[in-house]
This record gives C-alpha cells, structure tokens and sequence, in this order.
C-alpha cells in the first residue's frame, strides 16, 4: 500500500471506518456534481492506496484524523499513455495553511517518479486557491476549457493546469 509522508499531511489508504467521515466531506463540498454515490465511495475505499481500474484514491491525513481524499486518475480514452490527472477535496474546516499544496506536491512528485511523464488537473476558473496552489507549485496554466462542467443550472469553465517531469 502505498503511504507518503510529508512534513504536515500523509497520504495513505482510507480505513474503512473513515467511509462516513468521506461521504459527509463529499455531501459538504461546493466543487461535487451532484449527490456522493455512497456504494461508489465504499468500493473507492476498498482499493484505496493501489492502482484498481486506472484510479488510485488516498486519504489525506494531518495530525492524526482525515481531512480529505486526493486521487490520481488515467484517462484511458482522452490521452496518450503516461498522463495522469489528479483530483484533491480538502474538508472545509481543513482548508488554509498549506496542507492541500504539500499533499498535491507530495503526490505529483511520486506521480513523476513513477512512470507519469505529465501530470494534470483542472478546476473552476473562481476557485483561486486551487489556481494559487498550482502556480506555487510550478505547474503552467494551459488554457480554459468552455462550459466544461455542470453547474447548478449552466456549465462552468475550468481552469486547465499540468507539470510535466
């Protein structure tokens, strides 16, 4: 199982007893589409902290308790080998403080070092503390993608961002 270790976060597999501790996380975030699939979310756990279907799910933990869920997805049908896009939701009360830039860093390191020559990752436009943690972190802005995920009753563009090795 894979585990990384920062100075603040670890990046771990989920324990089981942290399934409704996700969902709630999930139900309370303003960036999810929808409802959280709860059956979904307990298979995610399961094979949380491995490779299973071209998805790898970790917990993200600080000083002892879960404060959210980072994950590295390959897109089988939209690009070429080696890409890996990742996903990061930190709970509210965790957010600030730098735990969500050390954990994507954490994870796009050992991404680079392990077989994904480019990383990716997009967000709304309006969320600029997810903007300022790749900037800081060095990875290019690539462009807007249009009308790109559902919003409420429109679509909203995303912000496309990656750092190749």
């Amino acid at each position: 199982m894979l585990r990384l270790d920062g100075d603040v976060v670890s990046l771990r597999a989920f324990r089981k007893d942290e399934l409704d501790l996700l969902y709630q996380g999930q139900r309370e975030s303003e960036h999810l589409v929808g409802t959280p699939d709860r059956e979904r979310l307990r298979e995610r756990v399961a094979h949380s902290g491995e490779w299973h279907e071209g998805r790898l799910d970790l917990a993200i933990e600080a000083e002892g308790r879960l404060i959210g869920s980072l994950e590295g997805r390959v897109p089988q049908r939209f690009a070429p080998p080696g890409v890996c896009e990742i996903g990061i939701e930190l709970f509210r009360d965790a957010r600030g403080g730098g735990r969500g830039t050390e954990a994507v860093r954490l994870f796009t390191d050992w991404l680079l070092d392990n077989g994904y020559p480019r990383v990716q990752a997009s967000t709304d436009v309006r969320n600029v503390p997810m903007r300022r943690v790749f900037e800081k972190l060095g990875w290019g802005f690539e462009g807007v993608m249009r009308s790109f995920m559902p919003d409420g009753d429109g679509r909203a563009d995303y912000a496309l961002y990656a750092i190749t090795r």
